[in-house]
């Protein structure tokens, strides 16, 4: 069920049964052969897949996230931090002031776990608001999954390069780790990633693909029930 397409009368009927919603938070960045979206269609295909479950609402996306370190990068848009913080506590109090209570933010982007911190201080003012955030990437599930077929995740490596990602031209093989403690500007960013993958796999089989799909929607239909 897509907030999106509903009007608001359809809404208000839910509401009176449910007072559950997913949040999905993305970017629009760089990711290597992976297209720009892909921080935004993978949380987003893993709420759908949620809703078709148990019938939750999933609200539109939130397509930019921050991404500076990426900007030299063509087709990398980027919020700033502030702006972010601003963005995601705004979108929850107004579903708050709506009168749904209890909200999953499926995180698609690292660089927005800013908001996740500033969100606590949501928490304490909203005391009656269950909310929780999901990392899908950073899950002990699909590392896990990543474990035990010995692939190492890196960003835009194959973890993201779901068979719906993948765009022409994705090389075979492996590439070395790029790791670095330095804060860079964006343009020594790029000049050290060259094709914008972080290291590891460039792909895995779709067998692979589909057990880090299905281990993230596990997580997310058990953070649904809310215990």
């Amino acid at each position: 069920m897509n907030l999106g397409e509903m009007n608001w009368m359809e809404v208000e009927q839910y509401l009176k049964k449910d007072d559950r919603i997913l949040l999905v938070l993305g970017a629009t960045e760089q990711h290597g052969y992976i297209c720009l979206q892909a921080d935004v269609k993978i949380p987003l295909k893993l709420a759908e897949a949620a809703s078709d479950a148990t019938g939750v609402l999933v609200a539109p996306p939130l397509n930019f996230g921050c991404s500076s370190y990426f900007i030299d990068f063509p087709g990398t848009v980027s919020f700033r931090v502030q702006t972010l913080l601003n963005a995601v506590e705004d979108i929850v109090r107004s579903v708050y002031h709506q009168g749904f209570r209890r909200i999953l933010i499926v995180n698609g982007h690292g660089g927005n776990d800013p908001a996740k911190v500033s969100l606590g201080e949501l928490a304490n003012e909203l005391r009656d608001m269950k909310l929780s955030w999901y990392n899908w990437w950073k899950a002990s599930s699909v590392q896990a999954v990543a474990q035990a077929h010995g692939l190492a995740a890196y960003h835009a490596s194959w973890l993201e390069a779901f068979p719906f990602l993948r765009t022409s031209g994705m090389p075979e093989g492996e590439k070395p780790a790029f790791e670095t403690n330095q804060v860079l500007p964006s343009d020594r960013v790029r000049k050290a990633l060259g094709d914008g993958v972080y290291g590891g796999a460039y792909k895995a089989s779709d067998a692979v693909m589909e057990e880090v799909f299905a281990a993230s929607l596990n997580d997310i239909l058990e953070l649904l029930k809310f215990v």
